[in-house]
């Protein structure tokens, strides 16, 4: 393993057990530069996490195993300001990362599941989950749950098509997963 291997490797433990140590991060987890990760109750991330650069997550999740995120992706909430505020400018209302904030949003978990590949630049909304192999393609923007081991892509994202040809290669897909663990 070359020092460039090895400094990345170190930045990444560092990043996982000493600046994001009040979340769960498992093993294999890879950040890209400027990335940021916020949830107000919880960050749960699996084993062989990647996050590309220029990334966010700013929302309560729990990520599967083996999830890619590409770089200039984001996780934020529906409602990280409350809006209907009477009286209140937007920018002067309660937010979710205040200790008293009591609105929309506090109880959403955006939920991402094992082998899951999203795209450069897509925004995920909070409390959607999207299932187990699924794609979400470049510049999407997710509002709604996406279906096991299929390809979103759109503002909104909608289903494009199933990420495998045949129900015969995702079974043997599936198998071969659960032959390896």
């Amino acid at each position: 393993m070359g020092l460039t291997a090895i400094l990345k490797k170190v930045r990444n433990e560092l990043l996982r057990k000493v600046i994001y140590r009040k979340f769960i991060i498992g093993t294999g987890f890879h950040s890209g530069v400027r990335v940021r990760i916020w949830g107000k109750q919880r960050v749960i991330i699996g084993k062989n996490f990647y996050i590309g650069r220029d990334s966010q997550i700013e929302s309560d999740v729990i990520i599967g195993d083996n999830v890619i995120m590409g770089n200039r992706t984001a996780i934020v909430g529906r409602y990280d300001h409350h809006y209907q505020q009477i009286g209140v400018p937007i920018r002067l209302a309660s937010q979710i990362r205040d200790a008293d904030y009591n609105w929309h949003g506090l109880t959403q978990v955006t939920n991402i599941q094992d082998d899951v590949w999203i795209g450069y630049g897509t925004t995920i909304l909070s409390g959607i989950t999207i299932h187990t192999g699924s794609i979400i393609a470049a510049g999407s923007v997710v509002t709604k749950d996406v279906e096991p081991y299929a390809i979103y892509a759109g503002v909104p994202a909608k289903k494009v098509k199933n990420r495998f040809n045949s129900i015969e290669d995702l079974n043997e897909h599936i198998k071969a997963l659960n032959n390896k663990g």
